[in-house]
């Protein structure tokens, strides 16, 4: 295993600034969500983002000999919860991490004023990619317009989707109408007749109303944007009614090894995209099992581990603490203030070489951020469920970012507008 250079770094750093700075730590509240419909996919993520600091801060020290207070605001994925949960843990935070599209876009205005970055790794609202208008929010390292775009250029692999027709079952609620915008305009630009087919919240468990409509309109692919308890409710019917699963495709967030156990085999052939991939082998869980697991400090179970979620908990948590590895460097200071974080994550830079120093080989794909660029439209992975786990289906597949780039430009200058006056960084290159 390689050094890791960057924390080794700011641990020299934290040692140079003395131990006030360790005595303070740097406060990273996480919007958390263990309770509630949504619990079962929000348990491993926010195992393995809680896992990876503790991690941290056994074998390390935290990051440049400050110590990460890790603490979790249980919000149960409820936007009024998730607001209180924001404006409770603000004053000495460096960070918040909304863990909802619909908390996000609540405190997205907050953020201007409160001046404390938003870290949103792949949700959130898409236009958020545009660091000149957003200047606060950050949702790397690919967002769901990424996303909606990785999953129709898989399928153009497949055939020419012109005359197609493709349903789209989407959890309504604002995570779930996300992809709207840019699905409606491929679908008018590529000629396959897009039908979005809703499910609320108090559908999610019983969708038969909704899987009665797929039986009727037969698609030839269903693009799933499921959550927690939709997720097992659509894979279960698509199994009772027969539907191909080799056609039916989901977010990242619907792609947890939990919900295809429920069906086993009858789920095979079933894929969703990813920007992340459990490694077993990676160096760092080995790291993550010798000074968080065995030493009882969490709360995840080796099954869980081997999970795709899981797996991205620590992703995140890894880009977070880059962020801030980064923005020490640049400061020179162990003790960051939120502003210098936001430069940190402004600067991002996972490169093949960087993510091996993590210990995260084949674990999320190179991306970099910039002050224009919040996002960094990273590749991503369609994965497969062979009956038993997820497994790569493709090599890297990058999204449309001409096309992207110009929607996220639009609807960020229309949100700005909407929201006049909105401090717009003019200081920022394209």
């Amino acid at each position: 295993m390689k050094t890791f250079t960057r924390i080794a770094a700011a641990a020299t750093l934290g040692a140079v600034m003395g131990t006030t700075a360790m005595a303070e730590g740097l406060y990273a509240p996480n919007l958390a969500y263990r309770t509630g419909p949504f619990a079962a996919t929000g348990i491993p993520l926010m195992n393995g983002q809680a896992d990876y600091m503790n991690m941290l801060n056994a074998r390390d020290g935290g990051i440049g000999g400050v110590m990460i207070d890790f603490d979790e605001c249980e919000t149960g994925y409820s936007t009024e919860k998730g607001v209180e949960c924001y404006e409770k843990t603000k004053g000495k935070a460096i960070v918040t991490q909304p863990w909802s599209t619909g908390i996000t876009l609540q405190v997205l205005p907050k953020s201007n004023i409160d001046e404390i970055p938003i870290l949103a790794p792949g949700y959130g609202f898409s236009p958020m990619a545009d660091g000149k208008v957003f200047q606060w929010a950050f949702n790397t390292p690919l967002s769901y317009w990424d996303g909606a775009s990785i999953i129709l250029k898989y399928l153009e692999e497949q055939g020419d989707l012109s005359g197609k027709k493709i349903a789209f079952l989407h959890l309504d609620h604002p995570f779930g109408k996300e992809p709207l915008p840019y699905l409606e305009q491929k679908a008018e630009a590529q000629g396959f007749e897009l039908v979005p087919i809703p499910v609320g919240l108090k559908e999610m468990q019983n969708q038969s109303a909704q899987w009665l409509q797929i039986r009727r309109e037969r698609p030839d692919y269903v693009i799933m944007w499921g959550w927690g308890a939709m997720n097992a409710g659509a894979i279960t019917e698509a199994v009772k009614t027969k539907f191909p699963m080799e056609n039916m495709l989901g977010v990242w967030w619907s792609g947890h090894d939990a919900d295809l156990k429920i069906v086993g085999e009858d789920g095979k052939g079933y894929k969703s995209v990813s920007w992340s991939f459990p490694n077993p082998d990676a160096p760092v869980m080995a790291d993550v099992k010798q000074h968080v697991i065995d030493a009882g400090n969490s709360q995840t179970n080796e099954e869980e581990m081997q999970g795709v979620f899981y797996s991205r908990g620590l992703v995140i948590s890894a880009i977070l603490a880059e962020g801030i590895a980064v923005a020490q460097e640049h400061t020179g200071k162990a003790e960051i203030s939120p502003a210098d974080l936001r430069w940190g994550l402004e600067n991002l830079n996972f490169t093949e070489e960087r993510i091996e120093e993590l210990g995260m080989t084949g674990m999320v794909p190179p991306f970099s951020t910039s002050c224009a660029n919040h996002t960094g439209h990273s590749g991503g992975w369609i994965l497969e469920w062979d009956g038993s786990k997820f497994v790569k289906a493709s090599d890297l597949i990058m999204p449309d970012s001409e096309v992207i780039s110009e929607l996220e430009m639009a609807k960020a200058q229309e949100y700005a507008e909407a929201n006049a006056p909105w401090p717009v960084n003019e200081d920022c290159e394209m």
